[in-house]
């Protein structure tokens, strides 16, 4: 049984570093701290990247540096701002390319979570004293009677975004404060118009904050470091030539916009061969798996299971959690049996394993197969 949540917690002087966007999740979170009594210090996070066609920034905007620092200033509480461009290169970036020119489908948030926020930033948080580290996630952490600390999924099930948090760090998540998991998006806007917050109504940020306009295709493309995209078959099921595609790393599982080819019905990417630099394409039906393989584990909501168990998993984030059954392989990898198959399975993303929306762990899918 879990004694409490721990999102918000009674009047307390203790310390606080609130990682501030410019975003009217991370005001609002920094608002309420400073309200339950909080010492809270704001820190926006720039990455110091630009398009380099438009050599404007494509990430961490000067508006969003400024429109944190005045809400900051709205709140009467110290704001800095600290560069981590280098580490989002090393640790993001890099791997997201590389991804991607594998034929893999990766989701940068699961990294940055793990290498930015809950890793550089929490440390950088230590050297400012602070007790805690609090981000805008909608996410909720508890802590059961024995004192163990979990993270359970937010109150508003359309924004929770514990799939991108299964990485963090399960020995330091005492210290992490996710002050908005009690709240929806509608009640979020409501606190910030009702206290004048200046972003209030500011628009949602793009889905991948380091990708202008979305465009991950052309990002990648300015990114090749002299490489050459090399076109390739597009082939049927039966190994027929149908088409030609790009590059591997423009199409991902479950695409159908795009393949420039007509079959008389509708086709989608059901598989891209890497090593034979093809992408395979099929009917809808032919999207659906039994099951997945997944290493690259963690689990921060159990030990590592010796056994099989069964739980619920998402294999993307906005994918309604499936009932399946997890089977450990090895140290490090394992099996997910589905009990319904479930469509366009990308290896690269990952699969996240839940309990009664306990988050219990997960993986990076390495493949998928048909039938159990």
């Amino acid at each position: 049984m879990f004694k409490q949540d721990f999102n918000l917690t009674k009047k307390t002087n203790k310390r606080v570093l609130v990682a501030m966007s410019g975003g009217v999740d991370s005001s609002v979170a920094a608002f309420l701290l400073k309200k339950q009594g909080y010492d809270v210090i704001g820190v926006t996070m720039c990455f110091g990247l630009e398009d380099s066609k438009t050599k404007r920034p494509s990430c961490c905007s000067i508006s969003g540096i400024e429109d944190a620092k005045r809400v900051a200033e709205q709140l009467e509480i110290p704001h800095y701002t600290l560069s981590f461009g280098k580490l989002l290169k090393e640790k993001v970036i890099d791997e997201f390319v590389k991804e991607y020119l594998s034929g893999r489908t990766p989701n940068p948030c699961v990294r940055c979570n793990q290498y930015l926020k809950f890793g550089a930033l929490m440390k950088k948080a230590k050297e400012l004293n602070c007790d805690y580290l609090a981000t805008g996630h909608y996410a909720k952490m508890a802590k059961d009677r024995s004192g163990r600390f979990f993270l359970k999924a937010a109150k508003d099930a359309k924004k929770d975004q514990t799939y991108f948090l299964f990485r963090m760090p399960k020995d330091k998540m005492g210290g992490i404060l996710f002050p908005l998991g009690n709240l929806t998006k509608a009640e979020v806007r409501k606190i910030a118009r009702e206290n004048k917050l200046r972003v209030a109504d500011k628009p949602g940020s793009q889905e991948i904050c380091f990708v202008p306009n979305n465009d991950y295709r052309d990002f990648i493309r300015q990114r090749l470091d002299g490489k050459t995209l090399k076109p390739g078959p597009i082939i049927d099921t039966q190994g027929n030539i149908i088409g030609k595609h790009k590059g591997i790393c423009f199409y991902t599982i479950g695409q159908r916009e795009g393949l420039g080819i007509a079959l008389g019905y509708r086709a989608y990417v059901i598989k891209i061969d890497a090593r034979k630099n093809t992408i395979i394409v099929g009917r809808e039906d032919e999207l659906y798996s039994g099951g997945l393989i997944a290493a690259d584990l963690s689990f921060i909501g159990m030990d590592f299971p010796k056994k099989s168990m069964s739980a619920q998993v998402k294999i993307r984030y906005n994918h309604k959690s499936a009932s399946c059954r997890i089977i450990p392989l090895n140290k490090n990898q394992l099996k997910v049996e589905f009990l319904k198959p479930q469509r366009a399975v990308a290896p690269g993303q990952s699969a996240v394993f839940y309990d009664k929306g306990i988050v219990l762990g997960g993986g990076i899918i390495q493949k998928s197969f048909k039938t159990l």
